[in-house]
């Protein structure tokens, strides 16, 4: 979720957690069964029948010589001209490696120009890429391996030995690296050394996938999540053309890109809008203060897409002082809430910058609402508001219990229509049915309302993720790896509010009888599984997980025991 607030607070407040209308507040207007919300932008023309690289680099010959790829770390910028080319020759090598149409490729890395030449590259040979953070566990990226069964991955050497744990490579799948490769491991020059005129000519439909990344939905494990040509050129488009576009991007704008290229939020709204719009993409493998600013002013930054770490980094560091940061016209800080106290901070340090939220999910291709405050024309910065619904989509508000069509000011679960939602989950038709309904609306599993100017609020949630610094732990996934302990008979995990990292996961265990287990113990069996994100912060041991007759965890009840023990504690 896109999120920063600003402007005057709204009078109305609502509940966080039961769908209904609070009484002091005006009644909700007079609407039809099924209330469905649009954007205050009119609907523009879609390109969605191009496939994702036509359409992203449709207008290359107005841009062919202006910066596209700039490369902080090294000094190096890549022109659209040279970009295109560079993933014309990548998307050659990869077919003479074998990878033909409907085959995917994982590429686990960090940003970098690779990266974006191997994504575009698979779409230009009608491949499929699965994005994985390169920080996760050899169990973590087997999982994904298996799941997407990916023929080919794309990676750096240091995070080849993840690989080995569990696979043979060379014959379970290949692996280029994009440095010195290690044994049985290719070099990224066998395939950007390809011949730009040997692309085999394959015929991609609008309903082809082109991207898999993975998520956790609204509960459950990880689990691929189907993203079309279309999906992602609706999606693109319903934020940077027509003649007023959401987010207004130039020729001359520069984009930050530190939040990872693996993450849809930074894919789609930073690297894809920004080559359709012909901006340039300055490339951050990772947040360093220091270098961050650095390269800001060097590189003239106009648009920063961040996360709340690293708005809390913008706003206490006092090294952002000593450097010119007047170059930032559009923030958008994405992925987890940020409180009111930190953006106010924030725009002290950029006062001339708009700062805005919107609000998505990868399911949705990935955004849903945007604030109009980045709009070509402008509209007024309602604080709290994640802005009104995307251009050529459809929204409605249901009762989570009853499943009926709520109106303006009534909160229930947010639903979203329009063809940049994903296809379905990889091979998961149960849990697809579950999340896109028959009259296909997506149901995002959060909790939010529509006010009288068509704006989007988000105050609960009904899904079960806990979101990390904007990255998703499934308590699922966690409660797995505790039950498979021999000392723990039943486990579960829910989140506890953190000031740095928005929310952390912890655990109530419950441990076998005849056996000693400690909180430092549990802590480090499941460090050894998992990515840093998801680590425990804390382990509470019970006699009993609280269950419904169902058999379903009762996370309210742990919710609240986990308040009382840090009220106390």
């Amino acid at each position: 979720m896109i999120s920063i607030e600003v402007s005057s607070p709204k009078t109305t407040t609502f509940p966080t957690s039961t769908p209904t209308v609070d009484q002091n507040q005006p009644s909700p207007k007079t609407i039809p069964t099924t209330h469905i919300f649009k954007s205050k932008l009119p609907d523009i023309p879609l390109s969605n029948h191009l496939p994702l690289h036509t359409y992203c680099f449709e207008k290359l010959n107005q841009f062919s010589d202006r910066p596209c790829l700039i490369i902080g770390s090294a000094g190096k910028t890549y022109t659209y001209g040279e970009t295109h080319l560079l993933c014309r020759k990548i998307a050659a090598g990869l077919s003479k490696l074998g990878i033909q149409k409907g085959d995917v490729i994982m590429i686990l890395l960090q940003n970098s120009a690779e990266f974006v030449f191997s994504f575009m590259a698979a779409s230009m040979i009608g491949a499929v890429a699965t994005t994985a953070n390169p920080f996760y566990t050899a169990a973590e990226i087997l999982k994904q391996l298996r799941a997407s069964k990916a023929k080919l991955i794309v990676t750096q050497s240091m995070y080849v030995e993840k690989l080995r744990e569990h696979a043979k490579i060379g014959e379970d799948f290949k692996v280029i690296t994009v440095d010195d490769p290690p044994e049985n491991c290719l070099h990224f020059s066998v395939v950007s050394e390809g011949n730009e005129n040997e692309v085999p000519g394959v015929e991609i439909h609008p309903d082809d996938t082109v991207a898999l990344p993975f998520s956790s939905g609204t509960t459950g494990l990880p689990k691929g999540v189907i993203l079309t040509h279309k999906s992602l050129t609706t999606s693109v488009a319903q934020q940077v053309d027509g003649e007023n576009p959401n987010l207004y991007l130039t020729t001359e704008d520069v984009l930050l890109c530190v939040l990872p290229l693996f993450h849809i939020f930074s894919l789609n709204s930073v690297l894809l809008c920004a080559l359709r719009a012909g901006s340039a993409v300055l490339i951050m493998p990772k947040f360093e203060i220091g270098a961050l600013l650095e390269l800001i002013q060097r590189y003239r930054v106009s648009v920063a897409m961040v996360v709340p770490p690293l708005v809390l980094a913008l706003a206490k560091n006092p090294a952002v002082a000593d450097f010119d940061l007047s170059s930032i016209r559009l923030v958008l800080s994405g992925a987890a809430p940020l409180g009111k106290e930190l953006e106010e901070a924030l725009h002290s340090r950029v006062p001339q910058a708009v700062l805005g939220q919107g609000y998505g999910m990868t399911e949705a291709g990935p955004v849903l609402s945007m604030c109009l405050g980045f709009a070509k024309q402008p509209f007024p910065v309602k604080s709290g508001s994640c802005g009104t619904v995307v251009r050529n989509a459809e929204l409605k508000v249901v009762d989570p219990v009853t499943g009926v069509s709520l109106g303006y000011n009534q909160p229930g679960e947010i639903c979203i229509r329009g063809q940049q939602i994903m296809k379905g989950y990889l091979n998961d038709e149960k849990a697809t049915i579950e999340t896109i309904d028959a009259e296909g609306f997506l149901h995002t599993g959060d909790i939010g309302y529509i006010d009288d100017d068509d704006e989007i609020f988000i105050v609960d949630r009904v899904k079960e993720l806990i979101k990390f610094k904007g990255f998703q732990v499934p308590p699922a996934e966690l409660e797995d790896l505790l039950v498979s302990h021999p000392s723990i008979v039943d486990a579960a995990v829910v989140p506890q509010k953190d000031i740095a990292a928005g929310e952390v996961p912890v655990a109530f265990v419950v441990r076998s009888n005849g056996f000693d287990l400690t909180e430092e113990a549990v802590k480090e069996f499941i460090a050894k599984q998992v990515v840093f994100y998801k680590r425990l912060h804390k382990v509470y041991f019970i006699h009993a997980i609280p269950r419904s007759a169902a058999g379903k965890i009762l996370r309210k009840d742990l919710r609240a025991k986990l308040e009382t023990n840090t009220q106390t504690s």
